[in-house]
């Protein structure tokens, strides 16, 4: 059997990047260490729990190199599985990347995915469009959606009208930790489609709802999209209230949508000290739910996917990496992501292999056994065969498209073109920081990559003018 990703292995080292900064002691001494499938108990298909951390930026876990930020269950849920050293989203902000997620498609292919995020009542996700959860749940799944949603608002749009059986959590992308006011300036906590009131901390409110849901006796095998918040702004923490309170009066008091989006930006607010305490509560709140999962049971066969939805943003912790999110530098794109599934999947093992958010829809279809609609194919690759039999994934291209950027992956090179429409050529194995454009030397293939991109952008939806 091949060992883990032994080409790109090689390709990073040469860098002498991504292991000073990206690795931990435990995971570094296994970097070489070959996937080794284990049979699942005969006819088990696994659960699936999908974690999002909303804003948390590539080394923003110690697993990942922050030397301020402690995330010991998440270091924990790497160490038992494989963590993903060249793991992207699926765009550069929240609403496209969970388009793409659930969809398993470019956001462009659909209406709702061309905002960048949405952020108003007119944008969503069609709920005709098949869905991750739509597909497993024909397949024989029970899903669940708990946290950000972030593909429209009702009447038109929710979770349940796209195929998850329930919902528990916010529409809109951002909101008051405590009264639940959110970016349409009004209270944006619901269960299905009607309003519940908890003015408790988000993430603690979310937890318990998660803990209740992974400890359940089921029936059939589950998918649970479990969508946190943190640590994206507001910069409030668990004890905040009084801060709290001071921005929901200033959501009250707006008298416009871009005043309510400034209140709850909270640009006078927030610290490198505040953002630690909320990604080491969004890593306390993640441990919590595991424990719940090992208490029922059921541990042994979930696959577990932990990632963010995007790049970070002002506080995160984000070295080597250029930008951060809403642009395709790879601060931007760049995202940590663990995979654990203990029936088949052995521990301490690091992947250097370029995936992107796509793929994991294609992936937890396969482990599902449920088939793509034929009509909306797939954009993403599925990682079943990689993960679980060692087999090499095919030479792709990763693809990104912003209003502002655009970006392709092949290999270790990547082309991006920036917002003043200039056009750089990036060797990643040796320049993770994008500062050595290579275009002038190799105009070949920077114009192979660009062309490739044009192709493929030109498949998708324009842009609205």
């Amino acid at each position: 059997m091949p060992e883990i990703s032994r080409r790109t292995f090689g390709g990073l080292i040469g860098g002498g990047t991504v292991t000073a900064v990206a690795g931990s002691a435990g995971a570094a001494e296994a970097a070489e260490r070959p996937f080794k499938a284990r049979p699942a108990p005969s006819g088990a298909r696994p659960n699936l729990l999908v974690i999002l951390g909303d804003d948390l930026g590539w080394a923003d876990l110690s697993s990942y190199g922050a030397p301020h930020i402690r995330t010991p269950n998440l270091d924990r849920l790497a160490r038992q599985g494989v963590r993903f050293t060249d793991a992207y989203s699926g765009s550069a902000t929240c609403s496209p990347t969970r388009f793409s997620l659930y969809t398993g498609r470019y956001p462009g292919r659909t209406a709702g995915g061309l905002a960048e995020p949405i952020a108003d009542r007119a944008q969503g996700l069609d709920p005709h469009h098949p869905t991750l959860a739509s597909l497993v749940k024909k397949a024989g799944y029970a899903t669940a959606l708990i946290g950000k949603w972030h593909c429209g608002w009702l009447p038109d749009y929710s979770p349940t009208r796209s195929g998850w059986d329930e919902f528990f959590g916010n529409f809109g992308g951002v909101l008051e930790y405590f009264s639940k006011l959110g970016q349409l300036g009004d209270y944006d906590l619901y269960e299905g489609d009607a309003e519940y009131k908890d003015l408790r901390y988000y993430t603690t409110v979310l937890t318990e709802r998660a803990v209740e849901y992974v400890g359940r006796k089921h029936a059939t095998p589950w998918l649970l999209n479990l969508n946190f918040t943190t640590p994206h702004w507001p910069w409030l923490a668990e004890g905040d209230e009084e801060t709290g309170a001071e921005i929901a009066a200033r959501i009250r008091a707006a008298k416009s949508q871009a005043e309510v989006s400034v209140a709850l930006n909270h640009f006078d607010g927030g610290s490198v000290a505040k953002y630690t305490e909320m990604v080491e509560s969004l890593d306390a709140a993640v441990g919590e739910v595991l424990d719940a999962l090992r208490r029922s049971g059921q541990e042994e066969n979930t696959v577990v996917v932990f990632a963010s939805d995007n790049g970070g943003e002002r506080w995160s912790y984000l070295w080597p990496l250029s930008g951060e999110k809403f642009v395709l530098q790879e601060g931007g794109i760049r995202v940590p992501t663990i995979v654990r599934w203990p029936a088949r999947i052995d521990g301490r093992q690091v992947s250097h292999e370029p995936v992107f958010t796509p793929d994991w829809t294609a992936t937890l279809l396969e482990l599902a056994g449920a088939r793509p609609d034929p009509a909306y194919p797939l954009d993403g690759t599925s990682l079943a065969g990689y993960l679980l039999r060692g087999e090499r994934l095919p030479e792709r291209d990763l693809f990104w498209r912003v209003r502002a950027n655009r970006a392709l992956r092949r290999g270790g090179w990547k082309y991006y073109q920036d917002d003043a429409g200039d056009d750089h050529l990036y060797d990643l194995a040796a320049d993770l920081r994008e500062q050595a454009d290579l275009a002038p030397d190799r105009p070949e293939l920077l114009a192979e990559l660009k062309t490739s991109w044009e192709r493929i952008a030109a498949t998708l939806l324009p842009y609205p003018s």
